[in-house]
């Protein structure tokens, strides 16, 4: 999967276990995009054709339902929850797992926003 990280998942050990299952990814840093805000994270990425990673639940989940709204479409959105709950919150492996489900559970990921939490 093409994936743009917001820079709350940009984090090295994520990235390295993103990479080694075989993902593509973009990082803020890596194109001068860090401490952007998050619409412009969320354009970029669009620009890009890349889903985007965030741990940024409510101000992706807004931006994904204006984009709705105005009839527009987006590469898909993936969020990670943090509830401060072991049993809900997820590991970065366990975030390299729920987006291997969520490819091979073959739903549709473009236009979307899935909490990856919900795939573990």
């Amino acid at each position: 999967m093409r994936l743009y990280l917001d820079d709350d998942s940009a984090g090295v050990l994520l990235t390295q276990f993103l990479r080694q299952a075989g993902h593509d990814l973009q990082r803020p840093n890596e194109d001068g995009m860090a401490g952007r805000d998050d619409a412009v994270h969320l354009a970029h990425a669009a620009r890009q054709d890349r889903v985007t990673l965030s741990r940024n639940h409510r101000d992706f989940e807004n931006l994904h339902d204006l984009v709705i709204a105005v009839r527009g479409i987006h590469p898909g959105i993936l969020v990670v929850r943090k509830d401060n709950n072991p049993k809900r919150d997820l590991t970065d492996r366990g975030i390299v797992r729920a987006i291997g489900k969520l490819l091979a559970s073959g739903v549709p990921v473009t236009g979307q926003f899935y909490v990856l939490n919900h795939w573990r």
